[in-house]
């Protein structure tokens, strides 16, 4: 199996291809901004390239998971779906939770603002006028989807892959339905980068009896799908950009607590390495030694060194991958890296196994 972490700029992108009985498979984890695709000066991305492979070799994206409707998720795959008329053609099976299928689900009124819709010749889908076809309407009618809500409890088994959903439960599911709006940044960041600081001011800061965590309260975010995924006995954590309470609350569903850990051979570190997306609970039901911040540090304040400084709490020889290189010189001082030896921050965004 083979993991890679796309440049999805402040976004999310995640190709993972492996063979099921010598057939080549494809999973696609969201698609970042529209630049991953293609950007308005027609600058080819990864997006871009790993369709083109696909494609190209007679393959399938035999599974494409959009995890929430933030815009650096969704961003690349509706804008690679309005580039390219035979996209559908592609696709086998898309897992996404409809605003129209979670009212039915949950009885309750729909909420407009959830509409996405595919627009040709749009380079923006959330502010542009052009009139298109509704995401749903694109999925039924192309046979991608089988209108599903992805939730909590849910196991899968697709190619000899499982997938256990860790999140979303239902009350993130109905606060979605009840509160999304449009448009509105729900980042609990200012924007500041907290690199100046030490790894160890952090961590001694949080040694206080008084500290408390303090979660992150995006709508959106509190929707996005999370997973384990289990391929030949190993096991990775996909934490989209999850709340932890309620990753957590999945994992002791699964038997996991501090005595009792999952054990994963990589964890994609949810919401691009915020300190509201990560806790100290989380990182103590979890024994793992990799774990990879999917981020090009340009926006919101992300990540988070305070998000590093807890993984390092939890494990001094933890390996800390990046998917963009020059947020390591950027992020580490020579400080931290005197103070902590055997931390291995490093740029790589595949991994094999």
């Amino acid at each position: 199996m083979k993991i890679k972490f796309l440049k999805a700029f402040n976004g999310d992108s995640i190709w993972i291809s492996f063979l099921e009985n010598e057939n080549p498979r494809n999973v696609i984890i969201d698609g970042g901004i529209g630049d991953t695709y293609e950007s308005k000066l027609r600058r080819k991305g990864d997006l871009f390239d790993a369709v083109e492979y696909i494609q190209s070799n007679g393959q399938s994206i035999d599974l494409l998971i959009l995890t929430h409707y933030d815009d650096d998720h969704v961003g690349g795959l509706l804008r690679w779906m309005n580039k390219d008329k035979e996209a559908s053609k592609l696709i086998k099976k898309v897992w996404f939770n409809s605003g129209k299928e979670i009212a039915k689900e949950l009885e309750m009124e729909e909420n407009a603002d959830l509409n996405i819709e595919i627009k040709e010749d749009a380079d923006e889908f959330y502010t542009s006028t052009k009139q298109g076809i509704k995401f749903e309407e694109y999925l039924s009618k192309n046979h991608l989807w089988d209108s599903k809500i992805i939730k909590q409890g849910d196991e899968f088994d697709h190619f000899g892959v499982k997938f256990k959903i860790l999140s979303p439960n239902k009350e993130k599911l109905k606060r979605l339905l009840e509160l999304y709006k449009k448009e509105e940044d729900y980042f609990t960041s200012a924007g500041e980068f907290d690199f100046a600081t030490s790894l160890n001011n952090f961590i001694e800061e949080e040694s206080d009896a008084n500290f408390k965590f303090e979660e992150d309260k995006s709508v959106p975010n509190g929707s996005s799908i999370a997973f384990v995924m289990e391929y030949h006995g190993k096991q990775f954590l996909f934490l989209g950009d999850a709340h932890p309470s309620v990753i957590i609350e999945g994992l002791k569903k699964l038997g996991c607590d501090k005595d009792i850990q999952l054990e994963a051979e990589l964890i994609k570190i949810s919401h691009h390495g915020s300190k509201y997306n990560t806790s100290s609970e989380l990182l103590s039901i979890i024994k793992s030694n990799d774990y990879l911040i999917s981020s090009n540090g340009t926006k919101h304040g992300l990540p988070n060194k305070r998000t590093i400084a807890r993984i390092i709490k939890k494990n001094s020889i933890a390996n800390i991958h990046f998917n963009y290189e020059e947020l390591i010189d950027r992020i580490f001082t020579p400080e931290d890296i005197a103070d902590f030896k055997n931390i291995n921050p490093s740029f790589k965004n595949e991994f094999n196994y």
